[in-house]
C-alpha cells in the first residue's frame, strides 16, 4: 500500500470485497489511511504554494492531568521521517497543558500523521490513568488488567500496555502480555465450573494439570455460598492452593466488605491463613479501598481501565521556519517543560 500524500492517493485507495475486519491494519496506520482528510487537503494546497516543506515546530498538549502511554507507538509512526522529537518517558503523570511531545521538522513529514498521534496518545493516556487511580487505590497489593473483553480486539493489548504502565501487575490479554515481555495472568471462568458441573471437579483436575509453580487461584461463587466452596475447595488442595477469586455478580449483591471479612475470618479459623482471596467484578478505586480494608489481597479490574475517556490532545504549531507563532487566543512560541526529553527515531 502506497503511502497517502495527497487527495489523489485518497481517490485511489481500493477497499477489498474480501476485508473481514473493520478496524485499520497496521499497513494502513502506517500509511495514513486513518488520517483526517484535510491534513492531505492540506498538503496539497502547501505544495501548489512551494511551503510543504517549511520547517515548523509543533507541540502536542493534555486538556486534564494524567498519565503518559502510548509514545512508543508514535516514535515507531514517525520512524523514517526527517523530524526531530521531544517527549515524556511513558509512566510521568502530567498536568493540562504541559508540553508532553515536541517535533521539529519539515511539515510535509509529519503533516498526515497527526490524526494518527493524537489518537494514539489520547487513548494510550486514558487508560493508564484510570489504572493509576486503581494502583493508588490498591496501595501495596496487586491488581489484573482483565479489560480486554470491554474493547475492539484490535486495540486489546494497546489498552492492557497501557494499563501495565499505569500501574498494573499483570495483564490477561495474551498479546499484552507478550508484547510486555511478562506471562499472561488470570485465573478460569465460570464457563469451566458449568460444564463440569461442580467446583471441586475443575479444581482436581486444574491441580493436576499445572505446573508446580502455577498459583492455583479457584473460582469460588458459580454453585455454592462463597464460604462453604472456598473451605471445600482448601481442604481439597490444602498448600497447594494459592487463592480462591470472588466475582459475585451484581444479581446477588456483588461482592461485600462482609463476605471478604467472613471468607478471612472463617478461612483462617480452619487453617488456611496461607489463602489469598482476589477480588473482580465491576470495582472502582471506592470499591477497592473498601474490600481491602475488609481482607482482598488482590483484584481483577476490568471496565474501569477499559472504559475510561480518552485524554483529549492538541497539536500547535509554535515556531515557523524559527518565528513564534500562534491562532488566536493561545501563546506564541515554545512551552518548555523540564520533562522533556530528546528521543532518537
Amino acid at each position: 500500500m502506497k503511502q497517502m500524500k495527497s487527495l489523489d492517493d485518497v481517490k485511489a485507495l481500493h477497499i477489498s470485497e474480501d476485508r473481514r475486519i473493520h478496524s485499520a491494519t497496521h499497513e494502513e496506520i502506517l500509511n495514513c489511511a486513518t488520517t483526517d482528510i484535510y491534513f492531505l487537503r492540506t498538503l496539497d494546497i502547501l505544495k501548489e504554494m512551494g511551503l510543504d516543506k517549511t520547517t515548523v515546530t509543533a507541540e502536542i498538549f493534555p486538556r486534564k492531568p494524567g498519565v503518559f502511554a502510548g509514545i512508543e507507538e508514535v516514535k515507531n509512526i514517525l520512524k523514517h521521517t526527517n523530524i526531530e522529537m521531544w517527549t515524556l518517558d511513558e509512566g510521568d503523570e502530567f498536568s493540562p497543558k504541559d508540553t508532553v511531545v515536541r517535533i521539529k521538522g519539515p511539515y510535509r513529514e509529519f503533516a498526515a500523521y497527526e490524526t494518527v498521534i493524537l489518537g494514539a496518545l489520547a487513548s494510550a493516556c486514558g487508560w493508564a490513568t484510570a489504572a493509576r487511580e486503581i494502583k493508588e487505590a490498591c496501595g501495596e497489593k496487586d491488581f489484573l488488567c482483565f479489560g480486554a473483553r470491554h474493547v475492539h480486539p484490535s486495540v486489546a493489548p494497546v489498552m492492557e500496555r497501557a494499563a501495565v504502565i499505569g500501574g498494573a501487575t499483570g495483564a490477561s490479554c495474551i498479546l499484552a502480555a507478550k508484547l510486555l515481555n511478562i506471562k499472561p495472568s488470570g485465573t478460569l471462568p465460570h464457563a469451566a465450573m458449568l460444564i463440569a458441573g461442580d467446583t471441586a471437579k475443575i479444581a482436581e483436575v486444574y491441580d493436576k494439570v499445572m505446573p508446580q509453580s502455577h498459583n492455583r487461584t479457584v473460582l469460588v461463587d458459580t454453585f455454592k455460598d462463597e464460604v462453604e466452596e472456598s473451605l471445600r475447595i482448601a481442604e481439597l488442595l490444602g498448600e497447594r492452593l494459592y487463592g480462591i477469586r470472588v466475582d459475585t455478580p451484581s444479581e446477588r449483591g456483588g461482592v461485600t466488605p462482609g463476605l471478604i471479612k467472613e471468607l478471612r475470618c472463617k478461612l483462617d479459623a480452619a487453617g488456611y491463613k496461607h489463602v489469598k482471596i482476589f477480588v473482580s467484578g465491576g470495582l472502582t478505586p471506592e470499591k477497592i479501598r473498601i474490600l481491602s480494608e475488609a481482607g482482598a489481597d488482590s483484584f481483577g479490574v476490568g471496565s474501569y481501565i477499559s472504559a475510561a475517556s480518552p485524554i483529549d490532545m492538541t497539536m500547535d504549531i509554535k515556531e515557523v521556519e524559527g518565528r513564534a507563532v500562534a491562532k488566536r487566543g493561545r501563546l506564541p512560541g515554545l512551552v518548555e517543560n523540564p520533562k522533556l526529553k530528546r528521543v532518537q527515531l
